[in-house]
């Protein structure tokens, strides 16, 4: 049984009411995969931006499960030290990995951020020696289209991310890179320039579930959703 754990930032662990892109790739999967599988992580709940804390359970549909590593204003810096006790406690077999735009905007450059992803891999594979990994670059953003400097990091970091990938990738523990959909549009896809609505939520799990299928046949392509 594969065991998948969900790993990101605020775009990932979502806010209050949110059904969140993990609700949409549990619901694909469970469509479509034809195994028994679970998702899974240290964590249950979204954040609350009332209380401005990871603490709140009202997920749109609570009747899923829940488990994730991600945290709002979490990056690959903040997550790499976690992740090898996670993967342990968890078992977590495929990691589904959403992170960069946070360090990037506020903590370190494209090469740093990049070390920090490698060490991220690094420990996740000591702690399961045989882990997968789909890891999706940082996706498009209101910031990057507002400040120059900051989406050529973006750009640099993306362009790393890859040869990270290819450079990393081995068949005991293979890595994927996920590719952003072409049709994803901040002004269609985002509520805020960067936190995905419902048609953002089920793009990005669409990236994960197509990478997926594409290169292990997992489930079967991402079908079209708007709710």
């Amino acid at each position: 049984m594969l065991r998948f754990m969900p790993v990101g930032d605020s775009m990932t662990i979502g806010s209050a009411g949110e059904h969140t892109w993990r609700y949409r790739l549990w619901q694909h999967l469970c469509g479509t995969y034809g195994r028994p599988f679970e998702i899974v992580g240290p964590r249950e709940t979204l954040y609350d931006k009332a209380t401005a804390a990871a603490d709140s359970y009202e997920y749109a549909d609570p009747g899923f499960p829940r488990g994730h590593l991600a945290g709002w204003g979490e990056g690959w810096q903040h997550l790499a030290p976690l992740i090898g006790d996670a993967v342990r406690t968890t078992r977590a077999d495929v990691l589904l990995v959403s992170l960069g735009l946070i360090d990037l905007g506020f903590y370190t450059n494209a090469e740093q951020t990049t070390e920090n992803a490698r060490t991220f891999v690094a420990r996740a594979r000591t702690a399961n020696p045989r882990v997968s990994m789909v890891l999706l670059p940082v996706i498009p953003n209101v910031r990057a289209e507002t400040d120059a400097p900051f989406a050529a990091e973006v750009a640099r970091f993306n362009e790393l991310l890859a040869k990270t990938v290819a450079d990393l990738d081995e068949p005991a523990s293979p890595l994927l890179l996920a590719s952003v959909p072409e049709s994803y549009d901040i002004s269609l896809d985002t509520y805020d320039g960067t936190h995905p609505n419902a048609s953002g939520e089920h793009k990005l799990a669409a990236a994960f579930t197509d990478a997926m299928h594409q290169a292990w046949g997992v489930g079967e392509p991402y079908r079209a959703e708007t709710t």
